[in-house]
């Protein structure tokens, strides 16, 4: 448990860039630290699960310093037990799913994904996240319609890389970003008028 100078608990805060540093390890693509801005993701637990999720907060950190070692096998472990200690808590099954994906076990991280969203109850930072990520991973399968459904979802949840890939998705915005880099590409190659 991370304690500052004056004895103050700061584990919330360690978790905070703890989930950033791992979402930047297992996403390179997102933009570091996309903050989403929602309500307390702990609002649907009742109390008597209090410290159990605490407990799997804590081993959700221990997953986070494996991933950041390389050790993703490692973090799997940690991300399965914060998941059988406290089966309620949506950010394990999202952390699990992160971990899965990259293990290549794509119907894993996408039953997990599910499992986060049920559990959230669609709301939070845990949902946002798996919304965005399982929105890539139907993107990846050729699924836009059903990409761009979860990806408005982690949009309207505040979702900012979600919605950078909501406007890939779309064709007007494609090819109007084909035309501007063919006309970047000929200024730069000195060509003059476009």
């Amino acid at each position: 448990m991370a304690s500052s100078r004056d004895g103050e608990d700061n584990t919330a805060e360690m978790t905070s860039r703890d989930k950033q540093v791992l979402n930047q390890i297992f996403n390179p693509g997102l933009p570091y630290g996309d903050e989403v801005e929602t309500e307390d993701d702990t609002s649907f637990l009742n109390e008597s699960n209090s410290e159990k999720v605490q407990q799997a907060k804590e081993l959700e950190i221990q997953g986070v310093r494996a991933a950041e070692s390389g050790n993703v096998d490692g973090a799997l472990g940690f991300f399965q037990q914060a998941v059988d200690i406290a089966p309620e808590w949506p950010s394990a099954y999202n952390n699990r799913a992160q971990a899965l994906r990259l293990k290549g076990d794509i119907p894993g991280a996408r039953s997990d994904l599910d499992k986060a969203i049920e559990l959230s109850q669609g709301r939070g930072t845990a949902a946002c996240q798996a919304y965005t990520q399982r929105g890539l991973i139907k993107k990846k399968e050729g699924d836009d319609d059903g990409a761009k459904e979860d990806l408005e979802k982690a949009a309207a949840l505040g979702g900012a890389f979600a919605k950078q890939v909501l406007v890939a998705l779309n064709p007007y915005a494609a090819l109007c970003n084909q035309m501007l880099s063919g006309v970047l590409d000929k200024l730069r190659a000195g060509e003059g008028q476009v």
